[in-house]
């Protein structure tokens, strides 16, 4: 685990971890990551309490494993996923505030800006489930905030895992935006998602996409209609019956459990619902009798009692059409969440309700009735004309933050690697070599073997890449306390606060290897030579510097791919790394 986890209060407890499962250690990385993303997957759908126990330990033992590992960007995603199986599973809402702020530090820690985005909208997926609309309007607001930067894609991860983050994030947002009401923002971004996953090319992925579009589009054509827009309502039903044709395609191939052939429209409730509301008749009424059953979130019961009630209207079954609704109000009534985040779909059901029933009363209790659902709602447009001012606010004044931030930290930072620069290093050298009492302090010089050829034979650009790709290996593979900064050109500095000369060895020539491992794809070839010297009493930065300097050189001599320690004067063996 990293270093500056304890001050988090993050630190690995023996109540906090998962056992590591046997056999577990025997799995790559990229099962490990794979099967997490199956269990998300199988979340998704109804199950068991049984079964949906069995997926969380299952993630968890998952978790344990890659922080065993220690990879941090492996750790991201499974953190990532232990968070999204449990918000899915609604029992499990509740114990995953800490994974969501180990998830929001171990981000923030590793430099790993997509997933920590995902991680505030994950948090207001999770505040939604308890009631709390503010503050998860509030966490939309920083993810999308974080999104709006030129995010450059990791490339340690390669370009379809970033796609596929970079549109599980947009997802993410996009559905605690559909919740609030907000749904053209909502729209918005799940047409950016939507560029991702077609780069993916991932039915499961795809699946997702739609469906979310799907639900998204109900509700707000809802939301229109009750507003008197029938012809925008009308619009959003049409576009939603057609997101249900093309999804069956990739449905077929997804990850969703589904039963051979049967159509998604008969396996997934807002789907079929879709199908209805863009053209009510008694041909859908078998299929939304069966989804009833299926429903696994109030609301989701909700869209599916309307589409079935206005089947039945249309078929003349008036009173029956009020028994449907009739058992949705009272399953919101016996719900303790009450239905959900989005109340408005609760007053549509109820208006739904009022204009067929028509009560003892007689058509003026039943004008009154709607009378009231409509100022109601009306109320409710104004709150959520409200919400988009609110949200707009507050992600400009997020993202006019961390653009103040960004510019602080810019006067510090190598704008290519995002590593501190030489100016930094001198404040932060200068204070650490002021006093005594900073001792032991190793200081680490690196350079680049075989640098200058990948400039000459391929590009400034690969070379460009090669530098972030060394460099991110490098601050990985290294302590939290550890400073490595871009010193110029292919050299870089190491500060290792509180390390001895031959533990600053051993942590170098780990750092070393994880250069030397990279796929060749990524570092075409590139090594490390290092240099490193303790810090004397009394001594300069620059001397010290220079000694390392000295020491790295002996490195190269020896060719290179190699960490020379120096101490008093005369350089200590050569740890080779070849």
């Amino acid at each position: 685990m990293d270093s500056d986890v304890s001050a988090t209060g993050l630190a690995e407890t023996a109540d906090q971890l998962a056992p590591r499962r046997a056999g577990l250690d025997e799995k790559s990385d990229a099962w490990l990551v794979g099967r997490a993303r199956e269990l998300v997957a199988i979340t998704q759908t109804p199950g068991s309490a049984d079964d949906q126990a069995k997926y969380v330990t299952e993630v968890d033992a998952l978790l344990a494993e890659a922080r065993h590992r220690g990879e941090p960007r492996m750790v991201a995603q499974l953190l990532r996923s232990a968070v999204a199986v449990r918000v899915q599973i609604r029992d499990e809402t509740q114990g995953c505030g800490a994974l969501v702020e180990e998830l929001l530090a171990h981000t923030r820690r590793h430099g790993i800006v997509l997933l920590q985005a995902d991680a505030h909208a994950l948090s207001g997926r999770m505040l939604l489930a308890d009631g709390a609309e503010d503050d998860a309007l509030t966490e939309a607001a920083v993810a999308l905030a974080m999104l709006d930067e030129d995010l450059a894609p990791d490339l340690t991860l390669g370009r379809r895992t970033w796609d596929l983050l970079h549109a599980n994030t947009l997802m993410d947002i996009g559905l605690v935006l559909t919740q609030l009401g907000i749904y053209e923002t909502a729209d918005q971004v799940m047409t950016k998602a939507h560029r991702y996953i077609r780069s993916s090319a991932n039915p499961h992925m795809i699946s997702v996409h739609l469906i979310n579009r799907a639900r998204m589009l109900l509700g707000w054509g809802l939301r229109l209609e009750r507003i008197g827009d029938e012809a925008a309502a009308a619009q959003r039903f049409a576009t939603a019956a057609a997101i249900a044709v093309a999804l069956e395609p990739p449905f077929r191939d997804s990850l969703f459990p589904h039963s051979g052939e049967v159509a998604a429209a008969d396996q997934v409730p807002a789907i079929g619902a879709a199908h209805a509301f863009a053209n009510p008749c008694a041909a859908h009424l078998d299929r939304l009798r069966a989804l009833t059953e299926r429903t696994r979130h109030p609301l989701e019961a909700v869209v599916v009692a309307i589409a079935r009630a206005r089947c039945l209207e249309a078929d003349g079954r008036t009173s029956e059409a009020v028994d449907v609704l009739a058992e949705a109000r009272a399953r919101l009534d016996d719900d303790p969440a009450g239905g959900g985040a989005e109340p408005t779909m609760r007053v549509g059901l109820i208006r739904e309700f009022a204009r067929l029933s028509g009560p003892d009363g007689g058509e003026r209790t039943t004008s009154a009735l709607e009378l009231y659902a409509t100022e109601l709602e009306l109320q409710l447009w104004d709150m959520r004309e409200s919400r988009i001012a609110q949200l707009t606010t507050r992600r400009e004044h997020e993202r006019l933050t961390r653009k103040h931030g960004t510019i602080a930290r810019q006067a510090l930072q190598d704008p290519l690697t995002g590593l501190p620069n030489r100016r930094a290093l001198d404040e932060r050298l200068d204070a650490l070599s002021s006093s005594p009492n900073n001792l032991p302090l190793a200081v680490g010089l690196v350079d680049l073997d075989g640098f200058k050829g990948v400039n000459d034979r391929m590009s400034h650009a690969e070379g460009d890449d090669v530098l972030r790709v060394v460099a991110s290996t490098l601050r990985d593979a290294l302590r939290g306390s550890d400073m490595v900064a871009r010193y110029g050109g292919d050299e870089f500095i190491v500060l290792l606060p509180g390390a001895p000369l031959h533990a600053a060895e051993a942590a170098l020539g780990r750092a070393a290897a994880s250069v030397a491992n990279l796929p060749n794809d990524l570092s075409h070839g590139v090594t490390l030579s290092i240099g490193v010297v303790a810090l004397r009493p009394q001594e300069t930065a620059a001397r010290a510097l220079a000694r390392a300097d000295a020491a790295m050189y002996q490195a190269k001599r020896n060719g290179g791919n190699a960490v020379v320690a120096s101490d008093a004067g005369d350089a200590a063996p050569v740890t080779d790394l070849a």
